[in-house]
């Protein structure tokens, strides 16, 4: 059976020197820029309580301490701590690749955390008018993933498998189909899941819809009830997608049990203790009779 090879040059613009513009930059910057829109859309409709003048700033500044900061930090703690003991260095080598979804939200977070505080907003309009928007960057950056063929799924036979010559150390340039034949054929490089569209489409679009469906009802409109709601509806994604994904590293955290899968669960105890301390579920009085 014929599968498709991946060969997308992840590079869209080359630049003098080492600089270059890329798919992975250009998607991060439609996220923002969709993140931008649906805010300054919530901040005039009296929805979102940034000012609408301030929404940009607003988006910046979290993409660079919360998402970008946050990310690399949890990629380094969640993932790949032993390289930065080994080189200390490694965490502001950005260009050798390493985001943590998990770090970002985290980062994300204590962002939203600080700035409500400082200039006296709800904290819970913030992340709730925030877990509405975020989706559409998570489709955006799953997307580049693919064509920067990393994070490729595990071994498959299906029609629509993809080889990712990446698994070899390949890069865009440096083979052609001949070569990638003699090495299918060897058994070096192996069909796999284009697991980074499943992602963009279940943790990204698919996520993104159901949010802006919660947003219309009227449960949705309870202080904490769309963070609660984003925590849940991306980590049950996140959790069904890792199964087609390759465990990072290769290998399982906990028997079975992906990194990912892992801190996924983490976060939907923390839309639990969420729907708790918000009363989002109230609880039924019980009354005596007679």
């Amino acid at each position: 059976m014929n599968y498709y090879i991946h060969n997308i040059n992840p590079i869209v613009l080359e630049l003098p020197g080492a600089l270059a513009v890329r798919w992975y930059g250009i998607s991060y910057l439609l996220g923002f820029i969709a993140c931008i829109l649906l805010l300054r859309h919530g901040s005039k409709r009296g929805d979102f309580e940034v000012p609408e003048k301030e929404v940009s700033n607003f988006v910046v500044l979290l993409a660079f301490f919360g998402v970008f900061i946050g990310g690399r930090v949890g990629y380094i703690l969640f993932y790949n701590f032993g390289e930065f003991l080994n080189h200390p260095l490694y965490l502001v080598q950005v260009w050798k690749g390493g985001m943590s979804s998990h770090g970002g939200f985290i980062g994300v977070i204590l962002f939203i955390l600080w700035y409500a505080r400082k200039n006296r907003h709800s904290f819970w309009n913030l992340t709730d008018n925030m877990a509405v928007t975020t989706s559409l960057g998570f489709a955006f950056g799953r997307l580049a993933n693919f064509i920067n063929g990393e994070l490729w799924g595990r071994i498959t036979h299906v029609k629509w498998a993809v080889i990712f010559p990446q698994e070899r150390g390949l890069q865009y340039g440096q083979y052609d189909l001949p070569m990638i034949g003699k090495l299918v054929e060897a058994g070096e490089l192996q069909p796999r899941h284009p697991s980074q569209l499943y992602q963009a489409f279940t943790e990204g679009f698919l996520v993104f819809g159901m949010m802006l469906l919660l947003r219309r009802t009227s449960w949705g409109k309870r202080p904490g009830a769309l963070s609660a709601a984003y925590l849940v509806l991306y980590a049950l994604a996140r959790i069904a997608m890792e199964f087609f994904r390759e465990p990072d590293d290769g290998e399982f955290f906990i028997a079975w049990i992906t990194k990912g899968q892992f801190y996924s669960a983490l976060m939907i105890l923390g839309a639990a203790v969420i729907a708790w301390q918000m009363d989002l579920f109230p609880r039924r009085d019980t009354v005596n009779t007679k």
